[in-house]
């Protein structure tokens, strides 16, 4: 199996398809994977700690692991059939190993949010993998401010903090109207303090 990270997530010009890109940590292939645009809401927000007032699919999950005696291990992107992912989930339960079946999207979402390793098949990587130039993607300033990949991290940001972040970046990048609704939501969360 071959170690992957999230390098980015984007929407493309043709299909308007959402795409996920696993990079290899081995070598210089990237596996791109076409996901549904709620699971790539679902993991740019987690990857940009946007708050969100309530929970997600996958944050809810992560919250039923958290109180299980299940161990998350990782997430396996392990089959390839007819232009179709096929992932797993693998867990420790006391001594033994159980595996569920996941779309790959959902998989990584969950892998992010409980700082999980992701894997490749190695026969999935010879089949799909691609090497990208990162002269060949062209993202807009903002999309590759939002897919960087993200080390997980003990402490989390506050709401307050994370729209602070943001809004800092619209303004940087000269996106206006984004960082006037960012203002707007930053003095609506300060007047509920």
């Amino acid at each position: 199996m071959i170690p992957v990270e999230v390098s980015a997530t984007f929407l493309t010009s043709v299909g308007k398809d959402f795409v996920i890109l696993l990079e290899s940590l081995e070598d210089e292939r990237t596996l791109p994977i076409s996901i549904g645009q709620i699971e790539a809401q679902s993991i740019a927000i987690h990857l940009n700690k946007m708050p969100f007032p309530r929970p997600l699919t996958h944050d809810l999950f992560k919250s039923l692991i958290d109180e299980s005696d299940l161990k998350f291990l990782r997430t396996e992107i392990r089959e390839l059939k007819e232009e179709i992912f096929y992932a797993r989930l693998v867990f420790e339960k006391g001594s033994e190993t159980v595996e569920i079946d996941s779309r790959p999207s959902d998989a990584i979402a969950i892998a992010l949010r409980l700082c999980a390793p992701i894997y490749v098949h190695e026969a999935v990587m010879d089949t799909a993998g691609i090497i990208i130039s990162p002269d060949k993607i062209e993202l807009s300033p903002a999309a590759e401010a939002e897919t960087q990949p993200q080390e997980c991290e003990a402490e989390a940001m506050t709401p307050l903090e994370a729209l602070q972040k943001k809004l800092d970046l619209a303004v940087e990048e000269e996106r206006y109207e984004d960082a006037a609704e960012l203002r707007d939501k930053i003095e609506n969360l300060t007047q509920l303090n």
